[in-house]
């Protein structure tokens, strides 16, 4: 059967593509969950419709990401903790305290888009990328410092 994607979908392709796959698929799967639409000549110009409408909300969006990316960029955040040995801390910072401190200054930031590869587990200055949209990326300047 052939079908028209309403949203991009990893393993078919992306908005707008025409796409062959199999009927029980189509019907019981991407179709209810209007993923795609049937490839009709109608479906064609309701796609472009949404084609723009969601062009408009992708600009959006992406304004907004850049405008919070800018605030980021300069902002500064410090984190204290505990520290043993040769500076090594008890615990580490993960991505929810850089989220709880960004919060407190009032930059709103899911900790799900700031993207530490590990935990930070020693003192020192660090450049923490966040991944606003997926054009748009700021880096936060961490300071992990002693208590």
């Amino acid at each position: 059967m052939k079908v028209i994607l309403r949203q991009q979908y990893e393993n078919l392709g992306n908005i707008g593509d025409v796409v062959d796959v199999k009927d029980g698929y189509a019907r019981n799967f991407l179709i209810p969950r209007q993923i795609v639409y049937p490839a009709t000549a109608g479906y064609l110009k309701a796609l472009e419709e949404e084609k723009k409408l969601h062009e408009r909300r992708e600009q959006k969006v992406i304004k907004e990401s850049e405008k919070l990316a800018a605030q980021l960029g300069n902002a500064s955040i410090t984190i204290t903790m505990k520290v043993g040995e040769d500076d090594k801390l008890f615990g580490s910072v993960t991505s929810q305290m850089i989220a709880d401190a960004l919060a407190e200054k009032e930059l709103s930031v899911d900790k799900r888009t700031i993207e530490l590869e590990e935990p930070i587990k020693t003192l020192g200055i660090f450049e923490v990328p966040v991944k606003l949209h997926s054009k748009v990326t700021a880096k936060v300047k961490v300071w992990v410092v002693r208590e």
